[in-house]
């Protein structure tokens, strides 16, 4: 991570956030403590999912994070690179679908400039 862009995480910092907003940090520890929890998903298989969507979002914080938490979850470097992989599929999925849209501006821009013929 650029030092320039992204502030390292501190002790000061997560203070600091605790101070401005206590109830809304609470209540988003809360939260994640319960959507990372065993449940039907093991909690591996949610870390490796965080660990894609991190990806996709983008967020270098969450996936230094969700990286480290799946490994110790028990993920092997092999799955968290897979899982990489299924996010970057999906990324290139959506523009690959999307061009259907360009397709269709296309197919319209060429039926008006037929009927100006």
């Amino acid at each position: 991570m650029s030092d320039n862009l992204y502030p390292k995480p501190s002790k000061a910092l997560a203070d600091r956030r605790r101070e401005l907003a206590p109830d809304a940090e609470a209540a988003f520890r809360a939260f994640s403590k319960a959507v990372f929890a065993e449940g039907a998903l093991p909690a591996r298989t949610k870390q490796l999912i965080a660990v894609a969507v991190a990806h996709v979002t983008q967020c270098p914080y969450c996936i230094q994070g969700h990286t480290k938490a799946a490994t110790r979850a028990g993920a092997t470097p092999e799955e968290i690179m897979e899982a990489i992989w299924v996010a970057a599929e999906m990324r290139a999925g959506g523009a690959y679908a999307h061009s259907n849209l360009a397709l269709a501006a296309l197919a319209e821009d060429d039926a008006g400039s037929k009927k100006g013929e």
